[in-house]
């Protein structure tokens, strides 16, 4: 695994391997990590850690690292691909990849005309490239530009959190809510703002809601411009109500924070429309309700399963209004939310790549590189 921005067990690029492992138990994995990663209890028999990259330096040495595996024998994945990574194995190939080679995952993709006709011209000089998206828009890009072999992949992390979900909301009796919950990173794209303008609309109504909001930065811990102004005005509110996760959590305590939840994904339909969020799936399969955004992949998902409330703006009053209403109605929807993620597993979503990476892997004797970039 290559993983410049892996430095702990924390977060969602951590999660992302261990996930990914737990699919495939048998096979041996190599991480290119952080220089500096901390990761007391990975280096074990199937699991080699390698700490590789500089963070001001990591994209010149992403390409000597691919050039480099690339001549080896193993095959090579990138779980968290973009279209700097194509250009870059396509550069440090020299020539066409072999099958079985390189297998990339994309969490997002952003094509111009301009990158889009060079994503045309990489496919000819590439087509075995093994390609995998989140979401089926992503999964029609790269198969547009000529690409053969591509697949679509579920981000879906998390163990089973149905035990605990299932003690908060017994089939057929009323459901304990516990609070309105903002997972995962803040971000501008992810509708913080939006957030932050809900709590202040509770403070002024002289609501009692609890709020848990995450403001935990990216990989870096760093937080976009329009993001720090708002976590400001956030940690200005004298909202008793309001519990700040600051830190960024291990897989244990990420998880309990959804049994009980209402999940908040106010994100942008600009950058959400074609891009999935593993937290959606956290939050169905912990049986939380979800409030998202017309126009998004979370919505068509929520809609499908009725898990939840989609509203036509992230204004704070439609927001409030949203609330208010899944609160009311707190049973049924976290039993729909349960039946939704009931039906994701991580074996059964990661099942089309791992039955790739067996087939080239020659079963557990060899091992897979892999090579992810966490730049969502």
């Amino acid at each position: 695994m290559v993983e410049p921005t892996l430095a702990s067990e924390a977060g969602h690029c951590a999660a992302l391997f261990q996930s990914l492992q737990a699919a495939a138990p048998e096979l041996r994995f190599r991480l290119w990590t952080d220089r500096r990663a901390a990761l007391p209890g990975w280096q074990q028999p199937r699991t080699a850690l390698q700490p590789y990259f500089h963070r001001r330096w990591r994209k010149l040495q992403a390409w000597g690292l691919y050039r480099r595996l690339l001549r080896a024998g193993a095959p090579l994945f990138v779980p968290t691909a973009g279209y700097f990574d194509l250009r870059m194995l396509d550069l440090a190939a020299r020539g066409r990849i072999g099958s079985g080679r390189a297998f990339l995952y994309f969490h997002k993709l952003r094509l111009d005309a301009a990158r889009a006709a060079a994503l045309q011209a990489l496919a000819r000089r590439q087509p075995a490239l093994e390609l995998f998206g989140t979401s089926e828009e992503i999964v029609h890009r790269l198969r547009a530009a000529g690409f053969v072999h591509v697949q679509q992949l579920l981000p879906v992390l998390t163990a089973p959190l149905a035990a605990a979900a299932a003690a908060t909301a017994p089939a057929g009796a009323g459901a304990s809510f516990r609070h309105i919950l903002f997972a995962g990173a803040a971000r501008a794209d992810k509708g913080f703002g939006h957030v932050v303008d809900l709590v202040e609309l509770l403070m002024r109504t002289g609501s009692s809601l609890p709020v848990a909001v995450q403001t935990s930065g990216d990989h870096y811990g760093r937080h976009d411009e329009r993001t720090r102004a708002d976590l400001q005005r956030l940690r200005a509110l004298p909202y008793a109500q309001l519990s700040l996760l600051a830190d960024t959590m291990g897989p244990a305590a990420y998880t309990g924070l959804f049994p009980g939840a209402i999940c908040l994904q106010p994100y942008e339909v600009a950058e959400y429309a074609d891009k999935m969020s593993a937290v959606t799936f956290d939050a169905l399969r912990a049986g939380a309700p979800i409030i998202t955004v017309a126009g998004t992949s979370m919505a068509r998902i929520v809609e499908q399963a009725g898990a939840g409330i989609v509203v036509g703006t992230a204004s704070a009053p439609a927001l409030l209004q949203a609330v208010e209403e899944t609160v009311a109605r707190y049973g049924p929807l976290q039993a729909r939310a349960l039946a939704a993620g009931a039906r994701y597993a991580p074996q059964s979503s990661w099942a089309p790549l791992v039955e790739r990476l067996r087939a080239v892997a020659g079963g557990a004797g060899d091992q897979v590189e892999i090579a992810t970039r966490s730049e969502r």
